[in-house]
């Protein structure tokens, strides 16, 4: 009945909160450590970024993550570390916050601390990063006064500059933090709350799926990447919210010779290095979702059980022919992905279900696949389009299978059938692909709205038809034409 994990150098225990208490709100408020700032309320700024540590296969992993959307009860058996932890007892800064002060790196000051944090969370596992290592941490950081410029010296300069371990706190604590963290681990299912207000932490794969079972209308809260603004944006009141991060069996990925067994629980980051080497182009598709903060919390299990027709990896797993394994009480059953988004906020999930993995293919040696993502800003940002294709070509050089999906043209993330029906079994040329052009209009009726005109969706999504022709076969003049035109 009670949650525990240490913040900074305390021991916390916890047998009544709010469900939905963001950790920025109990750190600023409850603790009056107000180092951590709230810029956006919405995991867009990092002005809230602080580091979680938690047990992962015998190691213990410190990543950062927005405070601002992260849930309280969410942090069972973790180390939680804010700004307020980095100097030394007598005020010596840490080496980061030296850095940042020798080479004005701050203006204001209010996204600093965010930015220290993520710049201390590469200093600890990067000791010669390279300027892409610094860009990439800082990618959940927005600044507003300084530029980056000053920034990204400034971590240069801490990572040449390494005291005694002794210095650092994490370094000097990290055996006894792991003890500590793992007598705080249980397989007990912790409920703490009423029915007015209750935070459920199932210990087991089978807890969950009792627990489902028992609170049909449960809110389910993998990375809270998404679920996180609906309270701090929507002022929703959810209640029962049952948390899935501590369960290890959900945290999984198995390669097999066919492809990827991808848990529901697997964070972004955790994926991207499994998927890097033999599905690239989904790697690269992660690596534009959220900044580093947004990675470390989310889930591809959650992108796709939440159904939006926005979210970035249902398009690109549909077009690989991915499959989901849902589980409840009664045990486990799988469909087709394309198949789970029935309508705008409908899903194939039963009353009790939950997702529990996603089994993704491999694409062919000798097939086609790319995912664009079309949006405002290159990173951090939300599609207004999001396109994925995989082409297989057959020895005459005819489209032998094709599969298109979409995400931002319609209510749910969507196959384009009538343009594959107009590309299959022709000639993949410049011919048969403008000709198909014409059939979007049958299988999407895009919207307008604060990303995008309809107009735009639609002309967006044949053009990224005909950047997929031209990548794998088309003219190379016109290749060259559309990646310069992208830089």
């Amino acid at each position: 009945m009670t949650i525990r994990f240490i913040l900074n150098d305390e021991e916390i225990a916890l047998d009544a909160l709010s469900p939905s208490e963001t950790l920025l709100d109990y750190l600023r408020i409850k603790k009056r450590l107000t180092g951590s700032k709230e810029g956006c309320a919405e995991g867009d700024c990092g002005a809230c970024t602080v580091l979680v540590g938690r047990l992962a296969r015998g190691r213990l992993v410190y990543e950062t993550v927005n405070a601002c959307i992260r849930f309280t009860a969410s942090l069972n058996a973790t180390h939680v570390v804010t700004i307020e932890h980095l100097a030394a007892k007598d005020g010596t800064l840490h080496p980061v916050q030296q850095a940042m002060v020798d080479l004005n790196g701050s203006q204001c000051g209010f996204c600093t601390p965010g930015i220290v944090m993520s710049l201390y969370a590469l200093w600890m596992e990067n000791e010669k990063p390279s300027r892409f290592a610094i860009e990439k941490a800082l990618q959940g950081n927005l600044c507003r006064c300084t530029g980056y410029e000053p920034i990204v010296k400034a971590a240069e300069k801490a990572s040449a500059t390494r005291p005694d371990a002794a210095f650092d706190a994490i370094a000097r604590e990290r055996g006894e933090v792991m003890a500590k963290l793992a007598g705080m681990k249980t397989d007990a299912t912790i409920t703490v709350g009423d029915d007015s207000n209750r935070a459920i932490i199932p210990g087991s794969i089978a807890a969950l799926a009792d627990t489902l079972k028992e609170y049909r209308d449960a809110t389910i809260v993998a990375g809270s990447t998404d679920v996180g603004l609906w309270v701090t944006k929507q002022m929703r009141r959810l209640n029962p919210m049952v948390f899935i991060n501590q369960l290890e069996e959900l945290q999984t990925i198995t390669e097999t010779d066919a492809g990827f067994i991808i848990g529901a629980g697997v964070t972004y980051s955790e994926a991207l290095p499994a998927l890097a080497e033999k599905i690239p182009a989904f790697s690269r598709l992660i690596f534009r979702i959220g900044g580093e903060q947004v990675r470390n919390m989310g889930t591809i299990g959650g992108n796709v059980a939440n159904g939006s027709p926005i979210g970035d990896t249902p398009p690109a797993l549909i077009a690989l022919g991915a499959t989901l394994t849902l589980q409840s009480t009664d045990g486990t059953r799988t469909i087709a992905l394309q198949d789970y988004f029935r309508d705008y906020g409908k899903q194939d999930r039963k009353p009790g279900e939950f997702v529990l993995s996603l089994t993704v293919p491999k694409p062919a040696m000798d097939s086609h696949f790319a995912v664009y993502k079309v949006a405002k800003r290159r990173e951090e940002d939300i599609s207004a389009v999001c396109g994925a294709f995989y082409l297989k070509l057959a020895e005459d050089g005819t489209v032998a299978t094709i599969r298109i999906a979409y995400g931002g043209m319609a209510g749910i993330p969507k196959r384009a059938s009538h343009v594959e029906a107009a590309l299959s079994g022709k000639p993949w040329n410049s011919e048969t692909v403008e000709a198909a052009r014409a059939a979007f209009e049958d299988d999407y009726q895009p919207l307008t709205d604060m990303r995008a005109t309809a107009a735009y969706r639609m002309l967006t999504a044949k053009n990224l038809l005909t950047r997929f022709l031209l990548e794998t076969g088309g003219d190379a003049q016109e290749l060259r034409r559309f990646a310069e035109e992208e830089a």
